[in-house]
Formats: structure tokens, sequence, C-alpha cells
């Protein structure tokens, strides 16, 4: 039986964020936070429109997912980010003891993924979902801006 609420449609809502932020001149990052297959958290960027560099649609999804839970730890969660995160939202989610990590497109520069034991030992890592057109979107943006 195929799974209607599989990775490919949770990070089509991931994009979905993305693209708000692109529109609002954001970096477009996007972010979704599943519980039982139910979004509990959308988020994107939002460090232009808050003059807050720490406003990284992960940063922002975790908050409102934690909020949503009434406590401060994500087990049983999944985030899905158009995005590999970076070593501050790497620590944030490591701290959160999320269960598993989905993103897109890789982050050459600043991924966190390029240093060891940043991420939970019990957090479940996939990339490359939806890669390609999060990384047109980004590519996009940043086109735009020169």
């Amino acid at each position: 039986m195929i799974d209607p609420y599989d990775d490919t449609y949770f990070m089509k809502q991931a994009l979905l964020e993305a693209q708000k932020a692109f529109d609002a001149g954001e970096v477009p990052v996007g972010a979704v936070i599943v519980a039982n297959k139910q979004v509990i958290a959308r988020a994107h960027n939002l460090t232009e429109k808050l003059n807050d560099v720490t406003a990284h649609a992960e940063m922002q999804a975790i908050t409102s997912a934690a909020n949503f839970l009434g406590g401060k730890y994500l087990k049983g969660c999944t985030l899905y980010v158009t995005l590999e995160p970076c070593t501050m939202c790497a620590g944030a989610l490591y701290w959160s003891q999320i269960d598993k990590i989905v993103f897109a497109a890789s982050d050459e520069r600043r991924g966190a993924g390029r240093h060891e034991g940043v991420y939970h030992p019990k957090t479940k890592m996939i990339s490359g979902i939806m890669e390609s057109e999060a990384s047109s979107l980004m590519k996009l943006f940043f086109q735009k801006k020169r």
C-alpha cells in the first residue's frame, strides 16, 4: 500500500514555506515538523523581517512545535526542511531530541553535516528528497539578488 503521507508529501509542505520566504525577500528555506503524520509546525526564514540572525526556519519550527506539544522535546517528530541545517540549528535540533531530520538540498558551505557529533545520536538523517526543486528556488533567489 502506498502511503500518501510520505517524505515527499511533507517536503512539498516545506517547499510551500520556502516559497513564502522567497516571496517576502527572505532566503528561501522552509520547514515543517510532523508528528503522527500531522503537520504540527510550519515555518520559514524570518531573519530579515525580525532583524534576527537566529530566525532560521528550523528555529521557528522548533519553537512552534514545542508550543504545540507543550514541552521542549520533539521525540516522535520529524523535521522536513528544504536546506541542510546549519550548525546553530543542528545544535537546537540536538537538544530537542527530534527523531528524524529530512532535508532537500545540501549546504556545502554552512551545512552542519560537515561536523561530527552535531546531531543527537538517535536522530535519523535523510537527505536529497526534492533536492532539485529546493536548489532551483535557492539559485533563483540569489540570481535575483545580484
